[in-house]
């Protein structure tokens, strides 16, 4: 796994993301809860809990130290941890008294409704880029003779698990010839239709990566079928370099150069 993030920058993103914040404030209720319960709870009943909770946490650590291994970006980690960690925290909510986990389950449902987990933010060496923006960078002869495009969305879990891999690419590849552009598709969505993208969840196009070359589309990911849905292996930043070439381009141009 790349991009490991320090303590620091943890601890700013539990604060400042109402994401990060709201998830830590249920996660800490638990304890609150089951502190103040204790001393109504019987002998028996509390060493039947304690039980629970030891099996729900290795379950946990187990999950943790998988996702650990397998997982590409920090995104993803982060979210299956807490998709994992919310759903014991309702089974043993469940042991303690239903009516506890009937509200955790409310409160999940709200945070994901009103909260979204936040993309990875550094750019690289892309740049976010209007339709208008776009539209004149494709049309210009003075720029880049090609432009390999992200057409994403920040409500679109993919895209928030995939969103450091462009940025990555751009830091390796960018140069003269080859420049990236990223349109977030949920500040723009008319431009969708424009570009061939679907923002239905079921057609599995977003994130949607176009390359153009002198304005014109020569490639792009996910390959769109007959029915306009997409069907290709999970995103990641060597099948996106596999994809588009973008060891090839890099040589030629360092050749030419």
């Amino acid at each position: 796994m790349e991009k490991s993030k320090n303590p620091l920058d943890w601890i700013n993103l539990m604060v400042s993301e109402p994401f990060y914040f709201f998830h830590f404030l249920a996660f800490f209720s638990y304890f609150v809860v089951r502190i103040s319960s204790s001393h109504i709870l019987s002998s028996e009943f509390a060493t039947h809990l304690l039980h629970r909770e030891l099996q729900a946490f290795l379950a946990l650590l187990v999950l943790f130290a998988v996702k650990l291994v397998r997982e590409e970006t920090w995104e993803g980690f982060v979210a299956d941890t807490l998709f994992y960690g919310k759903g014991f925290l309702i089974l043993v909510s469940l042991v303690l008294d239903y009516h506890l986990a009937l509200c955790y389950a409310i409160g999940f449902f709200v945070i994901y409704a009103l909260t979204q987990q936040p993309p990875y933010q550094g750019l690289g060496n892309s740049s976010k880029l209007t339709p208008l923006q776009l539209e004149v960078l494709l049309t210009e002869g003075n720029t880049s003779r090609f432009w390999l495009v992200e057409f994403r969305s920040s409500w679109s879990s993919v895209c928030i698990r995939t969103s450091s891999f462009f940025s990555d690419l751009s830091i390796t590849y960018s140069n003269k010839n080859l420049s990236f552009g990223i349109v977030d598709l949920g500040l723009f969505p008319n431009v969708a239709a424009k570009f061939g993208v679907s923002l239905g969840v079921s057609m599995g196009q977003l994130p949607t990566y176009i390359l153009f070359e002198k304005g014109m589309e020569v490639a792009r990911f996910p390959e769109v079928e007959f029915e306009g849905k997409s069907s290709h292996l999970p995103i990641s930043k060597r099948l996106l370099c596999r994809h588009f070439e973008l060891d090839r381009r890099l040589i030629e141009y360092i050749h030419v150069k």
